[in-house]
């Protein structure tokens, strides 16, 4: 029988997200038989960055400074703006490296069983964006469930005017798998974003 203070070490790293019960023991396990040290540094560091971290107030993103590092970069295409649904997503569309726009987080997705309506998230405050930055594209990268494909409607309903061009993420085939493990709404909607080859 674990120890108390392990066992409530254990119920607190099951409310991380990816941490199972399993994996939960075996990180409490090794953090009380690690150095002093080591786990006041990582506690420190996990305290640092709670308390620096924010949300940019331009864009949505997490940032140490307001505005980010993404919105004060001269070199990115200031016209093009990726529509998210979280902070995190960013780093997701960022990892490639290809896409040199700059991004808004809409802070959730329309789910009336949720509660969530448009005013709950931040739609008007990309609506002030379009009124004041030289916009011309703004591509939807949300989710391909009901909630998303019903909040990217919406979106591209309320959004649209004169000038700006309202786009979706491609949805399709991950790359390196075969047709027998794709679902058929996956390849119904690889099918319909076909492109025409060169």
């Amino acid at each position: 029988m674990l120890p108390s203070s392990i066992t409530t070490l254990i119920a607190a790293l099951r409310q991380l997200p990816g941490i199972g019960p399993r994996s939960a023991e075996r990180v409490a396990l090794h953090l009380v038989q690690t150095e002093t040290g080591a786990v006041k540094q990582l506690a420190e560091a996990i305290l640092q960055a709670r308390e620096r971290i924010r949300f940019c107030d331009v864009c949505g993103a997490l940032t140490e400074k307001s505005p980010c590092a993404i919105c004060e970069d001269s070199r990115r295409e200031a016209a093009l703006v990726c529509v998210v649904e979280r902070a995190v997503d960013i780093l997701s569309i960022e990892k490639p490296a290809t896409f040199r726009g700059k991004f808004h987080v809409l802070g959730g997705k329309i789910s009336p069983l949720d509660g969530v309506a448009p005013e709950d998230l931040r739609i008007a405050e990309l609506e002030k964006r379009l009124a004041h930055e030289p916009i011309s594209e703004i591509v939807l990268a949300l989710g391909t469930d009901v909630e998303g494909d019903a909040t990217s409607s919406y979106l591209a309903k309320r959004l649209a005017r004169p000038g700006l061009k309202i786009s979706r993420i491609a949805h399709g085939l991950p790359a390196g798998t075969g047709l027998e493990f794709a679902d058929e709404l996956t390849l119904s909607r690889a099918l319909e974003g076909r492109t025409q080859m060169p």
